[in-house]
């Protein structure tokens, strides 16, 4: 059996190439990552779409299957649920707009509903279970000294990847190669391919390193995340995203720490000024620029300078171009 729709999570297992068999398997035989094969039972909204592995987004229709990848969420504004929530009636749904699997447990009302499929078997592949893990980077013997943009939020949906797509605009266009990457999150493509639209070679996110989600224990995040900074260290500077919050449990402050000698500046992007208080509160220091909702009008730009020690920059204006410029250039110096 082959799926209609093949979810940007298996871009790194090659199934739409390749030959493989479905097979059910019972629920305590299922561990996370593994490729699964599920059917639309009803059809979602017109604005509910899957991606597919070149990141385009698609439309599903009721009866037909999808691949995707078993895995968890944790949401603040979004869905919460996970592969372990699904029952023996094999009734779950598509989580995120990547293909990342499990059953909804609790969803905001304010979000959309989620696509409800159903379980028809595994994804295997001589004999076994394809798996996110077995198809992730390799570590690689680089020495990791390249200089570090972290962009990171006080929340999800506070504006970080397109502040990563400005940063790497500017950075492009003064001369820096810069390697993009979201480090923390659940999975997408969209994310990335954006910062590739800006000019950003290489990009990699924790897909390629094997995860569906972050919402693993630290030890293996620590693991699969490390071949994926092996990968960035031939461009000038990094562009890094944290998805969500580094005090949600998507161990956004596990890589905070992985990276933390590298990291030359920060960009906090913040659903509300206060947040950026609660921010420098957890971690005891301030973001070089606050971007991101909050400063989507001037009052948030003087409510976050005023409640904060840094800068805000509103970076979807055009104006806030030469200031970023300048403070980027300020920490990294000129480019080679």
């Amino acid at each position: 059996m082959t799926a209609d729709v093949h979810a940007s999570v298996t871009r790194i297992a090659d199934l739409k190439g390749s030959a493989y068999a479905v097979e059910s398997r019972p629920n305590d035989e299922w561990e996370r990552g593994d490729y699964v094969l599920a059917r639309v039972t009803r059809r979602p909204g017109p604005d509910v779409q899957l991606e597919n592995p070149t990141g385009r987004r698609v439309e599903l229709m009721e009866g037909e299957t999808l691949v995707g990848a078993l895995g968890t969420r944790r949401a603040t504004r979004g869905f919460v649920g996970g592969w372990r929530d699904v029952g023996e009636d094999g009734h779950f749904h598509v989580m995120t707009g990547g293909g990342v699997l499990g059953r909804v447990t609790s969803a905001s009302p304010f979000g959309p509903t989620p696509i409800d499929i159903k379980y028809e078997g595994h994804v295997i592949r001589d004999g076994s279970a394809v798996r996110m893990s077995d198809c992730g980077l390799a570590p690689a013997a680089v020495a990791r000294d390249t200089p570090v943009v972290l962009v990171l939020g006080t929340s999800m949906s506070a504006g970080k990847t397109m502040s990563g797509r400005v940063i790497t605009r500017v950075l492009v266009e003064n001369g820096y190669d810069v390697g993009a990457c979201k480090l923390t999150g659940a999975g997408t493509y969209g994310d990335v391919l954006s910062m590739e639209v800006a000019g950003a070679d290489p990009i990699y996110d924790f897909v390629d390193a094997g995860l569906p989600t972050t919402v693993v224990p630290e030890p293996t995040f620590r693991e699969a995340i490390g071949p994926v900074l092996d990968r960035m260290q031939r461009a000038d500077v990094i562009v890094a995203e944290v998805g969500a919050s580094p005090l949600e449990p998507y161990n956004g402050a596990a890589v905070v720490d992985m990276i933390e000698s590298e990291v030359e500046f920060t960009a906090l992007c913040a659903s509300d000024p206060y947040a950026v208080v609660g921010i420098e509160s957890a971690f005891g220091c301030s973001p070089d620029v606050v971007a991101g909702i909050a400063t989507n009008t001037t009052a948030g730009v003087d409510l976050v300078e005023e409640l904060a020690d840094c800068s805000a920059l509103n970076l979807q204006s055009e104006s806030a171009k030469e200031p970023l410029e300048a403070m980027l250039i300020d920490a990294l110096g000129t480019s080679v």
